[in-house]
């Protein structure tokens, strides 16, 4: 088995790195079968999103924090556990911004999507889903929509659910909302076109952030699932997406 290691430029994840290389080899990854990415989860989703064009499967270890898209580090029996892993398939959400000049910015999400304003002032969304206005006026801190994968991340601390990986649904949440005061969101079919308009951007600017990539004073965002885009993530089994999605429901 061939494969490809990439760390985070964090110290414990260089050290492992080598100890890795040293001991299995290191492919190049267009050549590699399998991507090994030592790190935490912003680094797996660097990697995730880097080596799209490959069709091969991502091996995260965990050397960062959480660690929730990663398995546990373990330097023996690598090439088993490989062997052994269960394959969870992502598509990323597509987002296209316009800014208050007419920029047109895109970007890939495999967690989320976020619009948050960006001042002292509460931001004000208009929601359409799918050419239909759903909701007029939303004014919060910010909004966002999520993939069942991203579901234990942002949205989660923003109180959104949380979403079996298999359910073909996504997540749409409030953050901080002021009015509708009791409006949390909504779950959308993974096919839903979702588009926010911002009201007053000049008074009131908005940014949108698609998994750390941020774009200032935005006036409009349009969101979908790609599904021409398949991240392939393994998984140690018994530890994989679905079961950690449930875990998380009950700690």
């Amino acid at each position: 088995m061939k494969i490809a290691f990439t760390a985070s430029n964090a110290a414990v994840a260089q050290t492992a790195r080598a100890v890795l290389v040293g001991r299995y080899g290191d492919a190049p990854e267009d050549k590699a079968h399998v991507i090994v990415a030592l790190g935490g989860d912003g680094f797996m989703l660097q990697t995730m999103h880097r080596t799209q064009h490959l069709d091969i499967p991502t091996y995260g270890m965990n050397r960062g924090t959480v660690g929730f898209l990663m398995n546990a580090y373990s330097e023996s029996g690598l090439i088993k556990r490989l062997e052994a892993a269960e394959e969870e398939v992502i598509n990323p959400l597509s987002m296209r911004a316009t800014d208050t000049c007419g920029a047109v910015h895109e970007a890939l999400a495999i967690n989320e999507v976020s619009l948050l304003r960006q001042g002292p002032q509460a931001a004000k969304l208009k929601i359409t889903v799918d050419g239909r206005l759903r909701l007029e006026e939303l004014v919060c801190d910010g909004a966002l929509v999520s993939t069942p994968a991203g579901s234990t991340a942002y949205n989660y601390s923003a109180h959104g659910p949380i979403l079996p990986i298999g359910s073909d649904v996504l997540a749409l949440t409030a953050i901080a909302p002021f009015r509708p005061r009791r409006w949390r969101g909504a779950l959308l079919p993974k096919t839903a076109q979702v588009r926010f308009d911002v009201q007053e951007p000049e008074k009131r600017p908005v940014m949108a952030d698609a998994d750390s990539r941020s774009f200032r004073d935005v006036v409009s965002v349009e969101i979908r699932s790609e599904p021409g885009i398949r991240h392939r993530i393994l998984f140690d089994p018994g530890h994989g997406l679905e079961e950690r999605l449930i875990r998380e429901q009950f700690v």
